[in-house]
């Protein structure tokens, strides 16, 4: 048996808890295909170009049998989106990552992107989004996501438009969308929205391909279901857990 293999069977046998990456998606854009990989909860893998971009990696996720990273886009400072270990683990000495200014206090060699503004790491453009509480938080007049503190992040990968919301309750800006070839959408309570507002939200913005993802607990046929009369959009379930 390999070191590796070692190595997980022990930590299975201690009680860790490991999830391994989903088998890749593959969607055809202008210059070539665009892997999706789901990896753990919000963090994913996109390939494209010959270049790897990660999103959140997360400490549940197995990175053991995939690419260094060319791109790290991090999108909020709690601990299921920032892991330092974790990037340390997929980086390589080329790696860029970007990341909020509440971010770039821990991970300090991020190139800060505020919601707004759009940078260009790694070749790619990054239009950086807000993703924010309207009404969820941990108090009266606190909320779980305050706006402007993350982002959320919009790609365009060979005439693709990929956005991944982050977490998010339905905003404004999210509904105003447009053009959304691939989106990465949140539900769960109660930090983010159920599984009906985020349908809701999704039939305003219209993506052709909606990933439910960081979704905890939640049931996924709820959304799935409420999607279901519109023609337009592909509702794409797949293993994050």
């Amino acid at each position: 048996m390999k070191r590796n293999s070692i190595v997980l069977v022990l930590f299975l046998l201690l009680g860790g808890s490991l999830s391994l990456a989903a088998p890749a998606d593959t969607v055809d854009t202008s210059a070539g295909p665009l892997k999706v990989t789901p990896i753990n909860h919000a963090s994913l893998l996109l390939e494209f170009g010959g270049k790897a971009i990660y999103v959140d990696p997360t400490a549940q996720g197995s990175y053991a049998n995939l690419p260094k990273a060319d791109l790290i886009l991090i999108t909020d400072l709690h601990p299921d989106h920032m892991v330092p270990a974790k990037i340390g683990e997929i980086r390589q000495p080329s790696t860029q990552i970007v990341a909020p200014a509440a971010v770039a206090q821990t991970v300090t060699e991020s190139m800060v992107v505020n919601n707004g503004e759009s940078k260009t790491a790694a070749g790619i453009t990054i239009e950086a989004l807000p993703m924010y509480n309207l009404v969820r938080g941990p108090g009266p007049g606190k909320f779980f996501h305050d706006r402007g503190r993350g982002n959320g992040y919009l790609l365009t990968l060979g005439g693709k438009r990929v956005y991944i919301a982050g977490d998010t309750e339905c905003v404004p800006e999210m509904k105003a969308l447009k053009n959304i070839d691939i989106a990465f959408v949140p539900m769960n309570l109660p930090y983010t929205m159920p599984p009906e507002e985020a349908a809701e939200c999704v039939k305003a913005f219209q993506p052709k391909i909606v990933y439910p993802y960081h979704f905890g607990k939640s049931d996924l046929n709820v959304f799935a279901n409420a999607l279901k009369s519109e023609a337009g959009i592909e509702v794409r379930m797949r293993s994050w857990y």
